[in-house]
């Protein structure tokens, strides 16, 4: 049987800069809907279905959410792309399982629960899912990594060029170092 090790069996060149990762649920933001999608793999590659609408048009797993506009976007590599609101729009984003994009998420809502919570994470990365986004959370993505990243998104909303549902705010709203990869 082996012998459970301490603290003090570990060289002191080391012991005091020993820590434990934070492994605790992170917070939400209220409405924000990150949905697991099927990715069947297979020798050949892989497939995912990313949107099934219903008979009316609307995106089914986002009651309300009728497809208005679809669009492709490319983030080359080192790029950030952040941070943009919207007052009516709502999106529903899809980065393509063979990539990977980090996702920041603010919630400008005063009058929500969550106001002012932050989200940040990486969709793609091997998986299918969605993320839904309702209007007035402030998003944003960046591609910290040596290759260009695909998505996909569709939002309820058509772009007008003369009216555009599209509030900026600055990439570091939430401090440089929110797009900065972890290191640890």
């Amino acid at each position: 049987m082996l012998k459970p090790l301490t603290k003090e069996a570990i060289g002191h060149d080391y012991n005091n800069d020993l820590s434990v990762q934070d492994y605790t649920k992170k917070p939400t933001i209220e409405g924000v809907q990150i949905i697991n999608l099927n990715l069947f793999i297979d020798d050949g590659g892989c497939l995912a279905e990313i949107v099934r609408l219903d008979e009316e048009g609307g995106l089914q797993g986002l009651p309300g959410f009728k497809v208005r506009q679809s669009t492709f976007s490319q983030m080359l590599p080192h790029t950030i792309k952040a941070f943009h609101l919207h007052y009516n729009q709502e999106d529903a984003w899809f980065i393509l399982p063979t990539n990977r994009l980090l996702i920041g998420l603010f919630d400008a809502r005063k009058d929500s629960p969550t106001y002012q919570e932050q989200m940040r994470f990486v969709l793609g990365a091997g998986r299918a899912q969605l993320l839904y986004i309702p209007r007035g959370v402030a998003h944003g993505l960046a591609n910290p990594w040596e290759h260009p990243a695909h998505m996909i998104y569709f939002v309820n909303q058509r772009f007008d060029a003369n009216d555009p549902d599209e509030r900026r705010l600055p990439w570091d709203t939430l401090g440089a170092d929110f797009w900065d990869m972890k290191k640890g």
